[in-house]
């Protein structure tokens, strides 16, 4: 309990949306205080309507697990350092608390917040709960930030292990005054018009609990122990689906680490997924020191690329009609779903970049508009990453075949017959190249390409020789 007239202390939720291992919430119970929970939606732009869509769910979770502690969640909208300023104001808060976001933007925003709140008498108190390891320690040996993601691993390894996650506090002390507080429908953040978020609300459930089952399901029902081997198999469950539940912080990635490491029998599964939880922490470095890395290419030739604006073939690749199987199932899958398989991410950025030399900026824009998991600094190291241009990226030369892929990783075609039903009656050895298909075979699917179903709109090779000869000329440069 809290003694009479103890000043509140100002808990700012961000991207940290849960009760469990918080830090800045921790810290905030632990000092006995009343504690006056805050959210603020800053930046609307900077989301996308996937990610606007997840936020709404996820507020309505985190109002409702804090309000269980008795301290209703204040929602306000505007600029952070000005809202806190005036909720200091308000209450007679003498305390911030807050987790770091290891983001640019929201580093300089972070020092803007104890500049101000500083000069005003309040304490500002940032935590770090978002990485396993604390941002801007992990240097090579110079000093310097690693540019290939195997060293940089390596020495993360090297360094002691991450903390353990900490307990959800039992109890909180309330302030007993209310506070004007926005109602979570005024922030705008559902469709308006028509409703396209039913296939995300079939998929998802937003919030710290279902980030807690999500984990659960994936360490119990043996997904983890097939992880290296299944994870590049859509036709099958062979993948986590925790990434947007990290990136609103339903649950910490330390939580997820000690987790994996401690329920799960050692094996490749386990130590491939520790190591893609590895890249993650990759990416949010690149971005602390490239902040441009959503529009700039890390390698600077790359400023020069002789990309093509063709706004026909790019709308194609957005509604999933290109005409190569494998590629629309992948993007008709974020549409319906706000998520698309590790391994078809790749194989449709590579044709947007490769086949169609459309620009990399713009597919990292589409996805960050229509994934729910759309966290900046993966999203665009990914892109950079297939582009040929970003840290320890793949060769712009490798250039993947689409139909080769499909028959790689979805040999039966189950995961293109569930997102391009047009195609579900042709048998295996056409699914991923229609247009090759006999009549008889046509006839039977009753498809007619070309009409049912899209011709490819360019021919592998053709594209292929023109993405490499495009390449040479940077190359020359």
């Amino acid at each position: 309990m809290s003694e009479p007239g103890q000043p509140p202390i100002l808990l700012w939720f961000r991207s940290d949306l849960r009760l469990a291992d918080n830090p800045a919430l921790t810290a905030a119970a632990m000092s006995g205080r009343p504690v006056i929970p805050v959210f603020i939606h800053d930046d609307p732009s900077n989301l996308g309507g996937a990610s606007r869509w997840w936020l709404h769910q996820s507020l309505v979770a985190l109002s409702r697990d804090i309000g269980a502690l008795g301290a209703p969640l204040v929602v306000r909208r505007g600029d952070a350092p000005t809202v806190l300023a005036a909720l200091g104001k308000e209450t007679g808060a003498d305390t911030l608390h807050f987790n770091r976001v290891p983001r640019p933007r929201e580093a300089r925003q972070e020092e803007l917040i104890a500049g101000l709140l500083g000069s005003r008498g309040i304490a500002v108190h940032g935590h770090d709960a978002a990485l396993l390891f604390e941002p801007r320690t992990v240097r090579t040996q110079a000093g310097g930030n690693f540019k290939v993601f195997t060293a940089f691993w390596k020495t993360c390894m090297a360094m002691p292990e991450p903390p353990r996650p900490l307990p959800a506090p039992k109890t909180l002390s309330v302030w007993p005054h209310s506070l004007p507080s926005l109602g979570l429908d005024q922030l705008g953040l559902l469709p308006t018009g028509v409703d396209w978020a039913d296939g995300l609300r079939a998929v998802w459930t937003p919030g710290e609990r279902g980030a807690q089952g999500r984990l659960t399901d994936f360490l119990e029902d043996g997904v983890i122990e097939s992880y290296d081997s299944d994870r590049d198999r859509p036709d099958r469950e062979g993948t986590s689906r925790l990434a947007p539940h990290l990136a609103f912080g339903e649950i910490s990635v330390r939580a997820v680490w000690h987790a994996v490491r401690t329920m799960s029998a050692p094996g490749n599964g386990v130590t491939r997924f520790l190591t893609e939880l590895g890249w993650r922490e990759f990416c949010h470095d690149l971005l602390l020191h490239h902040p441009d890395m959503a529009e700039r290419p890390l390698r600077p030739e790359f400023e020069t690329f002789p990309w093509r604006s063709d706004p026909a073939a790019f709308r194609a690749w957005c509604k999933g009609r290109t005409g190569y199987p494998i590629v629309d199932a992948g993007m008709r899958q974020l549409w319906q779903t706000g998520w698309m398989h590790n391994r078809v991410r790749m194989i449709t950025a590579s044709f947007l970049v490769k086949h169609l030399l459309c620009p990399w900026q713009d597919g990292e824009r589409w996805f960050r508009d229509t994934l729910v998991d759309a966290d900046v600094a993966n999203n665009a190291a990914g892109w950079q990453w297939v582009a040929g241009c970003g840290a320890d990226a793949a060769p712009f030369f490798r250039i993947f075949n689409p139909v080769l892929q499909g028959e790689r990783f979805d040999p039966d075609g189950a995961y293109v017959k569930r997102y391009v039903p047009e195609l579900a009656d042709l048998p295996p050895q056409w699914i991923h190249k229609p247009w090759t298909a006999p009549p008889s075979a046509l006839a039977a699917a009753r498809l007619q390409v070309g009409a049912d179903y899209p011709l490819p709109i360019v021919d592998h090779a053709r594209a292929r020789a023109l993405a490499l000869s495009a390449f040479k000329a940077i190359s020359r440069k």
